[in-house]
């Protein structure tokens, strides 16, 4: 009824059934069948149609005023509607980065919103940054409720609740212009000679694993450490260096001028959400969403 009470106004207005078809994006003819199926609804003609176009009758006439009443009143109704829907609906805050990006939960998330229509996500930026980052792990809670990324900051780890979703597997990252530019797979025993940078500022307990196990069983390869958190930087500092970088399969696509081929290494790291310990109740029922999405996959 609502379609047939604007098409009726703008008919109306239009004093023509192919002028109002233009002004609604229809066709003439969808015009006509609504109007009819109005005035057999009604019971009264409505129009007078004539070779240059159509009048109000009198009924017409007399409907018309109510015909605009009850189209604005609908309107109206409905941003009431939607005004109470987002007074109930709670925002779940999720950070995001290059190197922490939130698209393994939007895509997660965009699998079962529609079970929980009373939650919304937004979306807040932060920079991978060496020196800022400590304190973004420090203060999950703060800006943004949950971020989504490796768990590779055991050093912080008394911070924060994670959630696991998966894992990552390690490889290695090149210059293009590297020797090694062009292996589709990498055996540990290709670096012989070579110069690995191993990033730990997060203090990450696989990480120190796979430095020991490299150091002990392959003391060809040179272990470069660095002792700060992964961040854009490191990998500028690699392609321009042309050395190889200990990496994750996630970042492949995060520096145009490396190459992140799969290694031999049999290490992989969990990655999932990392929230607040104290998380709000909103925040808790979406997590505990996840988790039985999760679990059910």
């Amino acid at each position: 009824m609502n379609e047939q009470l604007k098409t009726f106004v703008q008919v109306a207005e239009s004093g023509s059934f192919s002028k109002a078809a233009e002004q609604l994006f229809i066709s003439s003819t969808a015009v006509m069948k609504q109007m009819n199926l109005l005035e057999r609804q009604t019971g009264t003609p409505l129009f007078n149609r004539t070779n240059h176009g159509v009048k109000l009758t009198e009924a017409g006439a007399a409907f018309i005023k109510d015909a605009e009443f009850m189209l604005q009143y609908y309107q109206e109704s409905l941003i009431r509607m939607r005004q109470a829907a987002q007074a109930n609906r709670h925002i779940v805050r999720v950070g995001t980065s290059m190197l922490n990006s939130c698209k393994v939960l939007i895509d997660l998330w965009n699998g079962i919103s529609d079970l929980s229509p009373q939650i919304g996500i937004s979306i807040v930026h932060f920079e991978d940054d060496a020196h800022t980052l400590p304190t973004t792990y420090r203060t999950i809670g703060q800006s943004f409720d949950i971020m989504v990324g490796p768990f590779l900051a055991d050093r912080w780890k008394d911070y924060y609740r994670v959630l696991e979703l998966g894992s990552y597997r390690f490889c290695f990252a090149v210059s293009r212009q590297h020797r090694l530019a062009s292996q589709k797979t990498l055996s540990v025993t290709d670096l012989y000679g070579e110069r690995l940078v191993v990033v730990n500022g997060g203090n990450c307990s696989v990480i120190h694993d796979i430095r020991d196990f490299l150091i002990k069983n392959h003391p060809q390869i040179r272990i470069k450490e660095v002792p700060r958190l992964y961040d854009l930087d490191g990998f500028n500092r690699c392609e321009e260096s042309n050395t190889v970088m200990l990496t994750l399969e996630a970042w492949a696509d995060i520096h145009p001028s490396l190459v992140t081929i799969p290694s031999d290494l049999d290490f992989a790291v969990p990655y999932g959400l990392l929230y607040s310990l104290h998380p709000s109740e909103v925040v808790n029922q979406f997590i505990e969403i996840i988790k039985e999405m999760n679990a059910s996959k």
